[in-house]
């Protein structure tokens, strides 16, 4: 039910970084996106995947994990994705891409959660360094990085408090609390 795979697709900052992810699998996680909607059906995405420690080795510095922990550089050796998608945009076809990354990210996001996995979108990215590491062509906008793994972690959502504070927050324990506004919040009219 897709309800129940929404529920379970959180954004996971740490993994089971031995655990491999086969680049089959990232494959088909790709497909799913080529199959989702596209804005006047252009298709502009393109993808870099990478389940290769090096490679990942070369991504992982040029993230950003998770803007409210302070606190937290990122997930240590050990706790890192094993797997990457990459999202580019393709400036020779269209020089926007209006929603579409977004939509492909969560196809994607949610047949890896219906394969057992988890990750993170990530938006917080250094691109200009990400572009050199990988020799990315120019006419390719980076546009989100996808951080796929067995998650390590548990994560909580709970309802925003009457503080109205919305931002996630790590307890004692290293559970990740992730506050939501209520549906009555949500809808106007």
């Amino acid at each position: 039910m897709i309800k129940d795979l929404i529920l379970k697709n959180r954004s996971y900052r740490r993994f089971y970084e031995d655990e491999a992810i086969a680049l089959e699998t990232l494959r088909e996680l790709i497909d799913l996106a080529r199959h989702s909607a596209s804005g006047a059906n252009l298709q502009p995405l393109k993808y870099i995947l990478s389940c290769d420690h090096d490679k990942n080795d070369r991504i992982f510095p040029n993230l950003a994990w998770a803007g409210y922990l302070k606190y937290w550089d990122g997930p240590v050796i050990g706790e890192r994705p094993a797997a990457y998608i990459i999202i580019l945009g393709d400036t020779d076809i269209s020089r926007t891409t209006g929603a579409d990354h977004g939509i492909a990210a969560q196809s994607i996001m949610l047949g890896a959660t219906e394969k057992g996995l988890g990750g993170c979108i990530i938006g917080s990215i250094q691109r200009d360094r990400l572009r050199e590491a990988l020799d990315i062509p120019i006419r390719y906008e980076i546009l989100l990085v996808l951080a796929l793994g067995r998650p390590k972690e548990r994560v909580v959502v709970e309802t925003v408090g009457v503080d109205g504070d919305i931002k996630y927050w790590r307890d004692d324990e290293d559970v990740h609390h992730v506050p939501k506004r209520a549906l009555k919040d949500m809808i106007i009219g």
